[in-house]
This record gives C-alpha cells, structure tokens and sequence, in this order.
C-alpha cells in the first residue's frame, strides 16, 4: 500500500513565481539554460544549473557547481524568493497543453516504498547520473525539483481535487517557449489531507511516469540519511520526497521516434527488400504519414514515406515487452537490418521525442545529417503499468512524457 504525506512546501511569492519557475534542468544543456535565464537573478536555473554562473565551458559536475547551487538556495530564501509555507500541505498542480489539462497532487512520497517495490520502475538507471542527482539532494537537503508518478484511477481523489479546482488558484500563469498552462493550488484543510492520505494507502501501487533518476537519487539519499542518523525513527522528512502524482486516465505518452545516420551498406531497394520480410511496406508518398496503430509504424526514406505494418507471427500479443512496437523495430528493423545493437552507445542513432512533430524526422533526413527515420505508434499507460507490475523494464527511449513538470513551484526541504 502507498503511503505518502504532506509537507510543508518552500514556494515562491505569487508576484515571483513566473520569475522563479522554470523547464526541470534533465531537458536543456547547460547554454539553453544560460540564455533563458538571462538577467533573471530570480531563475531556478541559479540552482538546479548552477554552472551558469561560471564561465562557459565550466564543468557542470565540478564540485564548486554544487557548492553553488547550495549557496543561490539559501539566497534564494534569505531574499524571500522562496518562502516555506506554516504547516503540510499537499498541493494540486493541473498542466494545460493543447486544451487538455491534467490535475496533479504534490506529495511527500515513502522512500521505503521506492526500495521495496511499492513505487514501480519501467526504465533502468544510469549510476553516473543518479549520482549526479544525489550531490544535489545532499549538498542542498531538498528535493529542488519534483518526480512525476501516476496512480490507479480514483473517483473520490477527483472529486477532492475538483473541490479545489474549483476556487481561485495559488499560481496560474502560461510558461514562455512552449505556451503550456500552469495553475496551482494548496490543499491545507486536514480532513482533506487525510482522507488523500488514507485513500492513497489503499493504492497497491504508484508508477514512476517520468523522473527515474532523479527518483532513485531522492530515495537513496533518503535512505542514506536513515543510516546515517543513530537515532532515526522513520517520520523524519528525508523518509519522503517530492513527487507530482496524475490519475492514469489524464496521461498520454507522446511517441519516442528514431532517426539513423546510415543504412548499413545497404541501398534503399535492398533495405526496402529486407523490410518486406517482416513487414508489411507500402509507399505512402512525400507526405508526412504517421502510425495508425499498434503495430504500424511510418518509415520516412529518399524523400518518401512507408506505412510498415508488422506481419502476424513477427510479434507475441501474450509478451508484455515483446508486444511493443519499440521492441519490434529494434528487433526486426534495427538490430537484424541496420546492425545496431545497444540503443544506448551506438552513434549511429539518435531519438526525437514526439513532441516535435513528424516533420523534425523529415527534416533531419532531408538536411543529409540522417539517412532514414522510423516513426512508431506510442505505447499507452496500461501497457507501462502491465510492464512495471509484472517486474518487467522497458526497452531504452519508449515514453515520452508532455507538457513537463514545472520546477520551481514548489521545494521539499528534507529537515
């Protein structure tokens, strides 16, 4: 069962928040980051991209970037940029993108339930950039920046979240760049925040959406604290971190497409050839054609787009990994044609989330710098909750996540 609390949330003034707020510091470089801050004294990126504040070229994993980040933190608060609220609270924070808007909680998540399973994984993690995330939790004693879970679908949850959707809003305000909506409210009456607390206990599960690694980061120095500490009790704030958590039903995972530098010695008869064995190819024409299902997938090649449908007895319908059409292109298109082998080292691949449309695909193999693209059907948030309850991970580069959480909007302090 999940067990989560609420906490007392260090936040910007209302007249600072769109000064403060910013993209979460895992989706731009360190140059991207320079340029949207600007002369913004106020930006978050002084704290989870502190290498701006160095010269350009400055290594962002030097120890004086982290002892930076810890410093504008605590500016940030002596300055009253950031301002801890009296008592815990959990907040819903809802995200409006393209009309659709998704309301999540704000919550202390159980770093117990991060090791034994309760919070479930569907990627693996990289060491090096856990650690990465584990020197700024400790070196800042917060979780600067949110996780993002979903939970099984609850009635009574929404309409405890309608309750307050339905008044005047903490912060509501359209980010810059993306024009995406963020609106944010506090829920501080404690009859409310027991029942989200004791209906959250009755969830078997929570579903890491996107954050992996700034999860394990959160729960390992978590656990660490508790280790460290002799007279630990389990109600410290380090047991929790900071997650954003959407009902299933809200979420759409976007498409995670492919792009490939070459075609493995082959021409583009013969690749075609090859990919006839396993699939059904039919050319669609120069214009743009994007997957219609399960199992279809767009093969953008010469100034050309294919409709490649997977042919019965290439898949098994009963495999919860073997299913995905990730799976399948790796398998039948990249590995047995193209010879790429890890989709994690090999360069001779490269991904566009689906965020930038089918076009960017195009656009990359018309420029030269890319000989052929594959663009696939995205999967659905059943198959990422039937994979993590049956222990299984998924393939490298399957989900994509839009709109992003916002960070800056709220900080969980861990003392």
């Amino acid at each position: 069962m999940a067990i989560i609390k609420p906490f007392r949330g260090l936040r910007p003034p209302k007249d600072l928040v769109e000064q403060v707020a910013s993209r979460p510091y895992d989706v731009l470089n360190s140059e991207e980051a320079r340029q949207e801050a600007g002369d913004n004294e106020k930006s978050l990126y002084h704290i989870i991209r502190p290498e701006i504040d160095f010269p350009v070229g400055t290594d962002e994993h030097d120890p004086a970037v982290y002892l930076k980040a810890a410093d504008n933190f605590k500016k940030f608060q002596e300055k009253g940029w950031l301002v801890q609220d009296d008592k815990p609270c959990y907040y819903v924070y809802a995200q409006t993108m393209n009309g659709k808007t998704q309301y999540g909680l704000v919550v202390g998540a159980y770093v117990p339930d991060y090791m034994n399973g309760v919070i479930k994984k569907h990627e693996l993690t990289r060491r090096d950039k856990e650690e990465d995330r584990m020197k700024h939790v400790r070196i800042n004693n917060a979780n600067i920046e949110p996780v993002f879970f979903a939970y099984p679908d609850n009635e009574e949850i929404d309409q405890i979240v309608a309750k307050y959707t339905a008044r005047k809003p903490e912060y509501d305000f359209i980010a810059p760049l993306d024009g995406f909506g963020h609106t944010f409210w506090v829920i501080d009456d404690d009859a409310d925040i027991d029942r989200i607390t004791g209906l959250f206990a009755q969830m078997p599960a929570l579903y890491i959406a996107d954050g992996h690694h700034r999860s394990a980061a959160a729960a390992l120095v978590g656990a660490e604290k508790a280790t460290q500490n002799p007279n630990h009790k389990g109600d410290e704030e380090y047991n929790y971190f900071m997650a954003v958590c959407f009902p299933a039903n809200q979420l759409t995972i976007i498409d995670y497409n492919r792009v490939v530098k070459d075609l493995n010695g082959l021409t583009d008869e013969a690749f075609l050839e090859k990919l006839a064995e396993n699939f059904i190819v039919e050319l669609k024409g120069p214009e743009i054609y994007k997957p219609q299902a399960l199992h279809n997938f767009a093969l953008y090649l010469s100034g050309n787009w294919y409709s490649l449908t997977a042919k019965a007895g290439t898949y098994d319908d009963n495999d919860p990994i073997g299913v995905l059409d990730v799976t399948i292109s790796s398998n039948l298109i990249l590995d047995r044609i193209l010879g790429i082998k890890d989709l994690r080292s090999d360069k001779r691949i490269d991904f566009v989330g689906g965020i930038r449309g089918l076009g960017e695909l195009k656009r990359r193999v018309d420029s030269g710098e890319m000989r052929v693209a594959l663009a696939l059907y995205p999967v659905t948030m059943r198959q990422l909750m039937d994979i993590a309850d049956s222990g299984n991970i998924m393939p490298p580069k399957t989900t994509w996540f839009e709109p992003k959480l916002r960070s800056g909007l709220v900080i969980h302090k861990l003392d």
